[in-house]
């Protein structure tokens, strides 16, 4: 779909989209093809996904950018409301990534992502796993369940456990864009079914760091420091 670029924050790396349908699409840096340059008044093609854009590449350019004189200026922020600036600043923080994994990328098998992305979603996944487990346990209590262990603790084990099975594919999704991002084939996941040093093979995978540099399964991921280009003395 082609669309024009409403705002970008270069800074936060989110932006808007008002579509050809009349809708207005959110996109962040990752969703950028190719960390391909946009601003203000660009026109850009997209895949739209819900209200979120994808894979954007400028197809012209605002007019400002014409004169190779201008000097280049960072995108001035605009004000779309709070919520719109909530979600820039989660877009890449460690809850974000976590609401991300269990929403839009539940099942997103073909990107990228980087060491802060996995292990935030599977710090909050923890919390989460906890926090059911306590509250099934004291519901447990409160039916006296726990009572000189004549019953099963149903509740405590059936919170969590729930939870464990609804975030199984988005689990398994996360480790293969993790495995993505070292550029690994997904299937190399396969290898933590290994009896004792499958979890260490992935737990290796999960600290090595990104690739500072495209690769078949997308772009850098944003918040990945990448070096400059060499350019060799004259």
């Amino acid at each position: 779909m082609r669309g024009d670029v409403l705002h970008y924050d270069e800074t936060q790396g989110f932006g808007f989209i008002a579509g050809a349908d009349g809708n207005r699409y959110t996109f962040a840096r990752e969703d950028l093809r190719h960390l391909a340059a946009v601003s203000k008044g660009a026109q850009v093609e997209f895949q739209p996904s819900g209200g979120q854009a994808r894979e954007v590449f400028a197809i012209q350019a605002p007019l400002a950018a014409s004169s190779a004189s201008a000097p280049v200026r960072a995108a001035t922020p605009q004000h779309f409301g709070r919520f719109a600036t909530e979600a820039a600043s989660s877009s890449t923080g460690l809850w974000g990534y976590f609401r991300r994994g269990l929403t839009e990328n539940y099942v997103n098998f073909r990107s990228r992502a980087r060491r802060k992305e996995y292990w935030g979603f599977y710090l909050f996944w923890a919390i989460s796993a906890v926090a059911l487990s306590t509250v099934g346990f004291g519901i447990d209590g409160l039916l006296g369940n726990l009572d000189a262990g004549l019953e099963e603790p149903v509740a405590g084990f059936a919170l969590p456990g729930l939870f464990v099975l609804a975030t199984l594919l988005p689990g398994i999704a996360m480790t293969v864009r993790r495995i993505h991002d070292l550029g690994l084939s997904g299937w190399f996941c396969l290898l933590m079914l290994l009896p004792y040093v499958g979890g260490l093979i992935t737990l290796v995978f999960s600290l090595l760091p990104s690739q500072k540099h495209d690769n078949k399964w997308g772009p850098v991921p944003a918040g990945v420091t990448v070096p400059p280009p060499y350019v060799p003395a004259a």
